[in-house]
């Protein structure tokens, strides 16, 4: 199988605002940002197409004219009560003790770094890796990153080492 991972363009959405699940939309530089992805990716040979049931991966998604499989386990990090605050007001009590140990301390009313790893590997061990199929998968940077780690064995702490900007496509 081949496995081309995309990170959705840029989301409309101020800097400082803390957002994961929260369905947010694309800026004006969308066109311009998938006209980059399609260059990298052999979209004629594209037999399927999975995304994050989130606007900013299915605006994405449609773009490839295929049959969309959406997948709640493809979306970025639960942020629960910390949704679309700005990091600045969220409570230096729940938010410091976060920051220590993001990978195993669960967001109020959210999800840690753990369990979106674990959501991430369920999905990508659920496809058929011995097929000769070319597949996109469309997400979110955490993911990405937590599945990344998982497959170079890279420790969850440290996988924010892996960049991954806006549109960017990884193919593993």
């Amino acid at each position: 199988m081949e496995i081309y991972l995309v990170r959705h363009t840029t989301p409309n959405i101020e800097k400082g605002i803390c957002y994961g699940q929260s369905d947010i939309g694309i800026t004006d530089s969308f066109q311009a940002e998938v006209d980059n992805i399609h260059r990298q990716i052999p979209i004629h040979d594209i037999d399927k197409v999975y995304s994050s049931p989130l606007q900013r991966c299915k605006l994405l998604a449609k773009t490839f004219n295929r049959e969309i499989k959406f997948d709640d386990r493809l979306k970025e990090l639960n942020f629960g009560d910390w949704e679309l605050l700005p990091w600045e007001a969220i409570d230096s009590k729940e938010l410091d003790p976060w920051m220590k140990d993001f990978v195993t301390i669960q967001v109020p009313n959210g999800e840690s770094y753990v369990m979106l790893q674990k959501r991430i590997v369920d999905f990508y061990t659920s496809l058929n890796l011995l097929s000769n199929e070319k597949i996109v998968i469309i997400l979110h940077a955490g993911p990405m990153r937590a599945l990344i780690s998982y497959l170079r064995e890279i420790d969850l702490k440290d996988s924010f080492s892996i960049k991954i900007d806006y549109g960017e496509v990884i193919k593993i």
